[in-house]
């Protein structure tokens, strides 16, 4: 499979919204051969001055409990919606982590796609609000989880899904050369047959949350015990294995390392698809309130 670029996610080529050399009035730019990286410098710089905030909590590193994650985003969604109500400025939020072995199921989920018996799982189960069938998180998977207004982006919830899954298309191609691709009636990426990047949103009042789920290092073992996203006939796959498929059993990556790349990759992209300016912000920086969350 090719890589699928829409228009509407087309690149952003710098230099071409100025015609002319007095629109760069901000820079002293010489006569040289450099002239032309400084004028899309000068751009990259005006441009990231006019992008939308949004706040990024930053645990990649760090293996979150699921339900914690839910009570997080439940939080944050409460206080945006008493923003937008009183017509208070307000940034967006990006939760970036990893969580222990868990399956989920989303808010119409069947169980027919558990191989197991839901009273002897090999790991807790949790019943989200997303949409979607049952599927898989664990370690070495980084999970994405956008809270942005739609309002200030296109309040349309297929542009939505499909500018995530372009984020994981560049990481994979600018980043790895890894050609990847969507699939007619899913919802996802994938290489060939197998789906890399699992996608399951919620939108309440144009204001998105849950997110994405790219498999970075992630042991797959536990997805043969479902029908992941409820897909009969595909595989699952990771970037780790992609870019080991044909070695001789010695990773050409550190999976450390692998992380650490992927995460950078998915910030720039992330960013550039949906035109924000992304700030790291710590824990303490917010005061979550925290409900009661079931397990199934």
């Amino acid at each position: 499979m090719s890589v699928h670029m829409p228009m509407g996610f087309a690149p952003l080529t710098l230099v071409s919204r100025c015609s002319n050399e007095s629109d760069f009035s901000c820079c002293k730019i010489p006569k040289s051969r450099h002239r032309s990286w400084l004028v899309k410098a000068c751009l990259a710089t005006r441009e990231a001055v006019n992008r939308r905030r949004c706040e990024c909590l930053n645990l990649y590193k760090q293996l979150v409990p699921y339900e914690k994650s839910q009570l997080w985003q439940s939080s944050i969604i409460e206080r945006r919606h008493t923003l937008v109500e009183r017509g208070a400025d307000h940034s967006d939020t990006l939760i970036i982590l990893q969580h222990p072995p868990v399956y989920t199921l989303g808010a119409g989920s069947s169980e027919e796609y558990l191989k197991f018996n839901i009273e002897d799982a090999p790991y807790d189960i949790f019943r989200s609000e997303r949409g979607g069938e049952v599927t898989y998180h664990g370690p070495g998977q980084l999970i994405l989880y956008p809270l942005i207004n739609l309002r200030y982006q296109k309040t349309d919830l297929h542009w939505y899904l499909r500018a995530l899954e372009e984020v994981v298309i560049r990481v994979l191609y600018n980043t790895f050369s890894i050609k990847a691709s969507r699939v007619d009636g899913y919802t996802g990426v994938w290489v060939g047959n197998q789906k890399v990047a699992a996608i399951g949103i919620r939108v309440s009042r144009w204001i998105t949350y849950h997110g994405l789920a790219l498999n970075v290092t992630t042991d797959l073992t536990p997805f043969q015990h479902i029908v992941p996203c409820g897909i009969h006939g595909r595989q699952v796959g990771s970037i780790f294995e992609l870019l080991n498929v044909a070695s001789t059993g010695k990773p050409n990556f550190d999976v450390h390392l692998l992380l650490d790349i992927t995460l950078v990759a998915l910030l720039e992209e992330f960013s550039n698809i949906f035109q924000l300016s992304v700030h790291d912000k710590s824990l303490v920086d917010f005061d979550f309130h925290e409900k009661t969350f079931n397990i199934v």
